[in-house]
């Protein structure tokens, strides 16, 4: 890759927020960003191309960056959800089971034999794409959020195991060695901020502007993504995992705003394009039956949430529990960089996933202010979540 094509993605991604700009349109900041990838790759002019060993790698660490920053959005410590943890996860369960028999029927009947993985995208939320549009002071939101992070962080850690149930054992094993060592690193951080290392290293960068935080945060970070690949795990998981555990640590605000300028400003937008720019669209055409699946997938994602209104939730609360973004983008990721998927599946699931946002902007659309954050701003990358 070229620095000339460097400067191409970048300026092709600033699409993501000129389309999330206008706020009646509440579009993930995401989406503009996907389409300047498949205009400018695969599907469209190919002056982009995704199988570029750098441009990958640079993926990779956007990748596991929006993972993190989304891992950091699930609100862990904030003591107002625990009244409802019981709900939610009832909640969540339920959807869960509902979504089984949903996706083996869905599988069965465009013949890909991929019914985890589609149980796991029917059953998926993003906490990171609901928690910026909703006003969470709101009493029926706070019954909603504890579902959405439930939801969440349970099928970015079954998706490894769905996505390939042949080698489930070793990826298995990997998602365990993963997930052990993050929270390892969450007992170290949580001592280093009960001894006050944490503040005592916040003082001396501050003060000599050495960014230290920011420096031992990517450490960390990348040490994980690394463990993720020699275990043959997705680096999403490692993201994913280490965005929880400095969530339940209480992410410091500078590291916050250091950590999002940089995912935010480059990576982040660099990882959608490069998404967009291996994506085929045009093979949709070529099998409209996976064009089919990406809009049956969307409607049955939104099916088994809705049944949660035998259960008394709000059919708007339950539209907003069926936002999903970063489960099928990391499953069309992983499954085209393992060769998992069909010809044109990748993008049926990315197809899914836009449906379920656009029931989501309706919903929010018709929102009260008091349910909808007055200063609500579209999803940032973190609505990979």
């Amino acid at each position: 890759m070229t620095f000339a094509q460097l400067a191409v993605a970048g300026a092709a991604a600033v699409l993501g927020p000129l389309l999330a700009l206008p706020r009646g349109w509440r579009l993930p900041v995401t989406i503009g960003e996907l389409l300047a990838g498949l205009a400018l790759g695969h599907t469209g002019l190919r002056v982009l191309d995704a199988t570029d060993p750098t441009f990958a790698f640079l993926a990779d660490i956007g990748f596991a960056l929006v993972m993190f920053v989304a891992g950091t959005h699930v609100p862990i410590r904030d003591p107002r959800l625990r009244p409802a943890l019981r709900t939610g996860a009832v909640r969540a369960a339920v959807v869960g089971v509902l979504a089984v028999p949903l996706a083996m029927l869905i599988a069965t009947l465009f013949k890909t034999g991929h019914f985890p993985l589609y149980a796991v995208l029917l059953a998926s939320s993003s906490a990171a794409l609901v928690l910026p549009a909703v006003d969470a002071r709101d009493p029926a939101v706070l019954t909603l959020l504890p579902q959405v992070a439930i939801a969440d962080t349970a099928c970015i850690v079954a998706l490894p195991l769905a996505i390939d149930p042949a080698h489930a054992a070793r990826a298995g094993s990997g998602a365990v060695a993963v997930l052990g060592s993050a929270a390892l690193l969450f007992l170290g951080l949580r001592e280093a901020e009960r001894r006050g290392w944490r503040r005592t290293l916040h003082k001396v960068s501050q003060r000599r502007k050495f960014a230290l935080e920011m420096r031992l945060g990517l450490i960390l970070l990348f040490a994980l993504a690394a463990l993720a690949v020699a275990t043959h795990v997705s680096v999403m998981l490692a993201g994913f995992a280490f965005g929880l555990a400095v969530a339940a640590v209480g992410e410091p605000r500078r590291l916050a705003r250091q950590l999002f300028a940089l995912t935010e400003g480059f990576f982040g937008p660099l990882f959608f394009v490069w998404l967009g720019a291996s994506l085929d669209v045009r093979s949709l055409g070529d099998h409209p039956r996976f064009a089919l699946l990406g809009v049956v997938l969307g409607l049955g994602a939104l099916v088994v949430h809705w049944a949660m209104r035998v259960g008394g939730q709000p059919l708007r609360s339950a539209t907003l529990a069926a936002a999903q973004l970063g489960v099928p983008v990391a499953a069309a990721t992983v499954g085209t960089r393992a060769h998992l998927l069909a010809d044109g599946e990748p993008a049926a699931l990315v197809l899914g996933a836009l449906v379920t946002i656009g029931a989501v902007t309706v919903a929010v659309r018709g929102a009260s202010p008091r349910t909808v954050s007055a200063d609500a701003t579209p999803p940032d990358a973190a609505s990979a979540g």
